[in-house]
């Protein structure tokens, strides 16, 4: 359940942080956020990969185990164009609280409808879904950086 809270916590954080922050970063953060976010994504997706090849020889180090801090860092890499969408909500008078409140239970409804379907395909998949993971963080940073 940490990943759910972590991704929707931040979906949601980011929005109000951007609203606050307003025009004085608005223009480096949206000129910066793309390549920010596909650097994180692709460093993470590319170990992912790695690691799908190049499992430990002494088998007792479980890379699989999400730790806080990879969840922090990945968290922060895909809300991080949520930031210059908060920037927005300045311009278009929207009211934040309750945007970013909307923003944050719609991620953690669907971070948690992902989970289940990627256990029942990482079950299907095996080691492969580390692969098709890593592949599809690569994917979403690309599509930021675009």
């Amino acid at each position: 359940m940490l990943m759910p809270v972590f991704f929707g916590a931040f979906q949601g954080l980011m929005p109000l942080l951007g609203f606050f922050a307003g025009s004085l970063v608005a223009e480096v953060i949206e000129r910066y956020a793309g390549i920010v976010a596909f650097v994180i994504l692709g460093f993470v997706g590319g170990k992912m990969i790695w690691d799908a090849f190049h499992e430990e020889e002494d088998g007792d180090v479980d890379d699989k185990t999400l730790t806080i801090g990879s969840l922090f860092v990945q968290a922060i890499a895909t809300s991080i164009d949520a930031f210059a969408v908060g920037v927005s909500f300045v311009g278009m008078g929207v009211e934040p609280l309750s945007a970013s409140g909307i923003i944050a239970l719609t991620t953690f409804v669907c971070t948690c409808l992902a989970l289940v379907v990627g256990r029942t395909f990482g079950n299907k998949l095996g080691e492969k879904a580390t692969v098709v993971g890593g592949v599809v963080l690569i994917l979403i940073g690309i599509k930021a950086l675009i």
